[in-house]
Parts: structure tokens; sequence; C-alpha cells
């Protein structure tokens, strides 16, 4: 069996001396039956923000590290360190805190933790065209029919991909490989930090039949209460039932339960995977029920989700307000256009009743706008003879837009962006 050294891409043989690399002594060595065989990757960068965070302040390397809102907030990213202490994305700021109360908060920074996702993609499309982003720090390559090309297999391919972005851009990745995106994804899980984990074809049964049902893909909280209590709590656990059972119990969705548990997984890796919205949302130092703060809080994330989308060449046909109440609630309510828009005007005139009908007395600690279903940017707000004034707000907007694209972001405000003291 001819094994692949993970930092210098060499071959070792599996009689080689301690296992390790002939060529670098390293031990980061990886053996496996079908190394070379396979060819769908899942490469996920190792908690991502955190990881920037520590590239661009070093004295921060040893230290736990959290990155995320103010002490109403919550984790948006923690480092290894910080989660030796149990500190978790999405946990409350106030818990992560109480675990690790020598934790380093930073404040996070999209933009730039959006610039390093595009440096890590470029690298990606230059080994495929086949990447599938699922988010801005993970994706899906097809090495199908590249070894020629790169003069290695798939994995070799990969090693190298990882030491080069490591190298060039100063952050570490975990690679799964397997023979769909199913396994493929939960390999990359394995081994984190800087792991690279493989799942054959040959071991996928066994290696399944422990694992629980919430592994597979699209199992949520509920569907998984409901598996549990059916008494369904492995994966194995569904090898036991017929696909058309499960489909009768569960709907649509029995047959992926059926199909993931055996392994099997057809879906192909597609290039270029588009958003499926855009959003922006704020937690409050203290919780907030007044309609018309509220409000006021509501007229910038509507700025912010505009602006994105104009960036990013889209439009969405649905508004959507999300809050959460002081007791951790989430409320998410939406309404749907006439047409897909990219105005910050339309979203707020659209959000605000919504949000009226929410502010009843409740206090709330999150406020949340975002667009979805989204379509291209050139079918955005066009004119209307129901609304004859959405082509002079959209001239409004357009001139705001220019002036700030010169003189920065706060060159210009409208009056509902002006904060009461």
């Amino acid at each position: 069996m001819i094994g692949l050294c993970r930092d210098c891409a060499s071959s070792v043989k599996d009689d080689a001396p301690g296992r390790r690399c002939p060529t670098c002594g390293s031990p980061r060595v990886i053996f496996h039956q079908e190394l070379h065989e396979l060819a769908i990757a899942h490469l996920d960068c190792d908690a991502f923000y955190a990881t920037i965070e520590k590239r661009d302040r070093p004295e921060l390397a040893d230290k736990p590290v959290i990155v995320g809102g103010g002490r109403r907030g919550v984790v948006s990213a923690a480092c290894y360190v910080a989660r030796l202490y149990g500190v978790r994305s999405a946990m409350p700021m106030f818990q992560a805190l109480a675990a690790c109360p020598d934790a380093v908060v930073i404040r996070p920074n999209m933009q730039k933790y959006a610039a390093v996702g595009r440096q890590v993609r470029a690298l990606m499309d230059e080994v495929t065209p086949l990447v599938e982003p699922l988010s801005i720090d993970e994706a899906f390559l097809d090495l199908t029919g590249t070894a020629l090309l790169h003069g290695g297999s798939p994995a070799r391919t990969c090693v190298r991909l990882v030491r080069r972005i490591e190298r060039e851009i100063g952050i570490t990745v975990s690679v799964g490989l397997s023979y769909n995106k199913f396994l493929a994804k939960l390999a990359s899980d394995l081994d984190k930090p800087r792991g690279f984990a493989v799942i054959g074809r040959a071991e996928a049964p066994a290696f399944l039949a422990a694992r629980p049902v919430a592994d597979i893909w699209g199992v949520g909280r509920a569907l998984n209460a409901k598996l549990v209590a059916d008494g369904i709590r492995t994966i194995g656990d569904l090898r036991e039932h017929e696909e058309a059972e499960l489909m009768r119990r569960y709907g649509t969705i029995g047959r992926r339960l059926w199909r993931f548990s055996r392994g099997l997984d057809d879906r192909p890796v597609v290039p270029g995977h588009e958003a499926k919205s855009i959003s922006a949302e704020t937690t409050f130092d203290s919780d907030i029920a007044d309609y018309e703060t509220l409000r006021r809080k509501l007229w910038p994330l509507c700025e912010r989700v505009a602006d994105r989308a104009k960036r990013q060449q889209l439009a969405g046909w649905t508004v959507v307000l999300k809050l959460k109440t002081d007791r951790f609630r989430i409320l998410t309510r939406s309404q749907r256009l006439p047409a897909p828009t990219q105005l910050a005007e339309t979203l707020f005139r659209t959000a605000s009743p919504l949000l009226a009908a929410e502010a009843n007395g409740q206090r709330f600690r999150l406020i949340g706008a975002g667009l979805a279903d989204l379509a291209p940017g050139d079918r955005a707000d066009p004119p209307d003879l129901l609304d004859p004034e959405v082509a002079r707000r959209k001239g409004v907007e357009s001139a705001i837009d220019q002036v700030r694209a010169k003189l920065g972001p706060k060159a210009i405000l409208k009056g509902r962006g002006f904060q009461k003291a």
C-alpha cells in the first residue's frame, strides 16, 4: 500500500521505518487502500474567522480567541484553544466568557473574511472547475479525471492545494476525501484541525452504522427528535427499514435517509453554487420593546443587505424579517414582492409593517433583515405602474451609492440613518 505525506506530498510505502516520510521525515502520513482512487473532496477551513485573526496578530497564537459580538451577542467563531474550554459557535457570548474568561474577544470583520474566502476559492478553481462552495470557508471539489493534468491522484492534488493555502494565505484547512459528497463532508470533520480523512467504499457501511442519524444532511433538530422517538438513533438503525416505509413516515426525505444510510449519494458537485439569501442582523446591548426604536435599528440593516445585493449583482423576491425575543425564541416573517428588489428603501418599507405586527410589547434582543428567493441583479426594481415612485427611489439610492463609493460609507445619510442620542 502506498501512502501519502501530508507535508511534502511524497509517496510513502507502508513498510517505511516508523511509517514516516522518507523524503522529509514527517510522521503526518496517510495510508488507505482506496486513497488514490477517490475523487470527491470537501475542504473546510479550520476555525476560519479566528484563524485569520491569529494570522494577523501572531501574539495571539497560543491564546483562546473568540470572534463575536459584545456581551449580548453570540460566538461567530472560536479557535481550538477556546474550544478546549467548551466554547462553540452560536453560543451566547455571556456563556462563552463564563466558560473561558481569559479569552480575547474580537469583533467580526466580514469584509476581511470574505476577501480571504475569495483567495481560497481562487486556489481551488486552479485545480478543478468543479468547485461547489457551501459557505465562505468550505467547498466540495470534484477532481475526477485530473490525475494527468496535475501529475498525481486527487489525494495528492488535495495535499498540494492545502500546503499552498497554508503557505500563501496563512490559514489551515482540513480535507475529507471519499466517493460522494455526503461522506466527504463527514470525513472532513474527523481529524480537525489540519486534518485529512478518507472514507472508502469498502468501509463506508461499517463506518456509518454507529453514527447518529443527526449526521445525515437535512436531519435537523425536529426530525432527529422524531427519529429517536421512533427508535431510530443511529444510521445503522435506518437500514432496518425499507425505503417505502421511511418515505411513508417522514415524507420525501425518507428516500435520502434510506440512500445515505447505505453510503449512496448521487448529487453532483455543482460549480458556482448560488447563495440562497442575503441577510444582516444585530444583537442589542439591552432588550428593546419600543417599535420606533426597533425601526431605527432596522434601517441600517436594510442598507447593508441592499449594498451586498448590489455588489453581488443579485436581487430578492422576498423580504425577510428576523427577531429574537428576550427568551431566545426566533421569529421569522416574510413578504414576497411583485418584482425582485435590491433597494434598501423597498426592503425597509416592506419589513416595517412586519415589524409593527410583532412589536406588541414583547422585548427583543436581536433584529435582522434579509432578501431571499434571489434573482439576477439586472431584474431588480423594474418600472411599476402601480408604484410610479419606484423609479425616483431607485435614482435617489443610486446617487447615494455613487457618493459613498467616492467619499466613504458615511459620506451621506438618509434622515432615518441618524440615531437619536
